[in-house]
């Protein structure tokens, strides 16, 4: 097999994304309307066939691609396992609601060339090839927010393309820095060169960087957009956004820390330490008297990124740290998108007190919906439960005991608002409004996604043939939580791994 074969073997799930975008293109183009709905099967095929790819490739050794640009490792591995389910399960969240848009088949394309530069992210090896990666997974995601085209739509996708390329220039010319301290762009020759290279130079270029991949992982100070975003965009586009690109983004610093930043004096760890601290303290602080159910999803995703970000700090001085963090990405992933799931089968409720009731008219969705928040606190025996003890052990172990102490307090604080949630959906008596309302003094128009001005004959929680699949995806998603805990010892042992070059 010759080098550029064995390239193209180890990039199977990118290609097979690709292909899937270019193939639902081209059929959106020649399908009638009411036939289009096969681009978003053909989606979710194009995924899970991606994952199994992934998990086959996951069972080799450590390699590269393309010149040592891309790796396929353990870290690689794993987020395309991840980013792929995480994407077949927004796409079933998307089916129903989109069935019969004129522009569905737009939407299944934007969501597969969104992953597919999560995907590269995750494996870039290059900062060449980061930079790219980063338009990938940006430019489609400023479409998805905005794809309802409406007045809050549009609100949602221009303030995520400001901060977008306000940090991306920022992180372009940390690049262009990095490049010039290190006399190259491959990681390996930058681990090689950054220690011999100006101090000064080194820690621009890092910063910089930094501000860039935060605007990804929807950490502070890049997380201004995110709450607007999720609130503004679709369900299925705001569990998207809370989820897929931070993988690949976390994927990215991990390795940007682990190799070529690991032996400068940048002051790397004490960076992304308090970047941890501030966003797991702020992302609760703002989540606390949240009304608006979207927006306390978008402040907890901030508030999960300070956690997340511990074991990237210590990359490189703790050998807990890559299993905890890919485990902790797994579960997160499953976690959040199961609660999103929720609201997306509820399409009519916007507020906490809409919930009221749940229980009695719906107690699958009551009972997922309580397993998701429960453990996005991190309530055994759910999967991120075992992710944070990880981490919390690496963030110890590697020398950040401070830090360990304020994201347990942050944990115990994060309660509160998540009962918030829970306690009205478990309340009997009515509830107090019809909970349209965004939680915000506005009304209902902003939010209101019942298609073709559809009433309410039935009750907010009137199951609907096109909110069956959200409703499926959350009860699958919080039992995969309850699973994954308990099955953390083997997945744990499978994560840990050099990484590639």
């Amino acid at each position: 097999m010759t080098r550029m074969e064995q390239s193209l073997v180890e990039l199977i799930p990118e290609a097979l994304l690709a292909a899937g975008a270019v193939a639902g293109l081209l059929l959106g183009a020649w399908l009638p309307r009411r036939r289009q709905w096969l681009v978003g099967v053909l989606a979710c095929a194009v995924c899970g066939a991606g994952a199994v790819a992934a998990a086959v490739l996951a069972t080799g050794p450590p390699a590269t691609a393309f010149t040592g640009s891309f790796a396929a490792d353990p870290v690689t591995g794993t987020a395309r396992i991840v980013i792929l389910g995480s994407t077949l399960l927004v796409s079933l969240l998307g089916l129903g609601p989109l069935h019969g848009h004129p522009r569905q088949s737009e939407f299944f394309v934007l969501l597969q060339l969104a992953a597919l530069g999560a995907l590269m992210l995750a494996g870039a090896q290059d900062l060449l090839l980061l930079a790219a990666a980063y338009l990938l997974a940006s430019v489609p995601s400023y479409v998805l927010a905005g794809f309802r085209k409406d007045a809050p739509g549009t609100e949602a996708a221009l303030k995520y393309y400001v901060v977008g390329a306000l940090l991306g220039v920022l992180m372009l010319a940390g690049i262009t820095v990095l490049y010039a301290a290190g006399r190259g762009s491959a990681y390996p020759l930058l681990r090689t060169e950054l220690p011999e290279a100006s101090a000064g130079l080194t820690a621009a270029g890092t910063v910089l960087l930094l501000a860039g991949m935060l605007f990804k992982a929807a950490g502070v100070p890049g997380h201004y957009w995110l709450p607007d975003a999720v609130q503004g965009s679709a369900a299925p586009v705001a569990a998207f956004l809370t989820t897929v690109p931070k993988i690949g983004a976390l994927a990215a610093l991990y390795r940007l820390a682990a190799v070529p930043f690991s032996d400068t004096s940048a002051g790397w760890t004490e960076l992304v330490a308090v970047v941890s601290a501030a966003s797991m303290t702020l992302g609760n602080l703002a989540a606390f008297f949240q009304r608006d159910v979207r927006r306390l999803l978008a402040y907890s995703a901030i508030s999960q990124v300070g956690y997340l970000l511990m074991p990237v700090a210590v990359a490189g001085r703790d050998s807990l740290a890559q299993p905890a963090l890919l485990f902790y990405l797994a579960a997160y992933a499953l976690t959040n998108l199961g609660a999103f799931a929720v609201v997306c089968a509820l399409p009519r409720i916007r507020t906490l007190d809409g919930y009221r009731g749940l229980a009695r008219h719906r107690p699958a969705l009551a009972v997922s919906l309580t397993v998701c928040l429960l453990g996005l606190v991190g309530t055994p025996p759910t999967a991120v439960f075992l992710g944070k003890l990880e981490v919390f052990g690496a963030a110890l172990d590697g020398g950040l005991g401070w830090l360990m102490v304020l994201a347990a307090v942050n944990t115990l604080a994060s309660l509160f608002y998540y009962l918030r949630w829970i306690a009205p959906a478990f309340a009997i008596g009515p509830s107090s409004g019809n909970g349209h309302g965004n939680g915000n003094g506005e009304g209902a128009g902003a939010g209101n996604e019942v298609p073709d001005g559809a009433g309410d004959p039935g009750g907010p929680f009137a199951p609907d043939e096109r909110t069956a699949p959200a409703a499926a995806v959350a009860v699958a998603a919080a039992a995969l939580s309850l699973l994954l805990g308990p099955a953390a010892g083997p997945v744990l042992a499978v994560l840990d791994g050099p990484l590639a070059g």
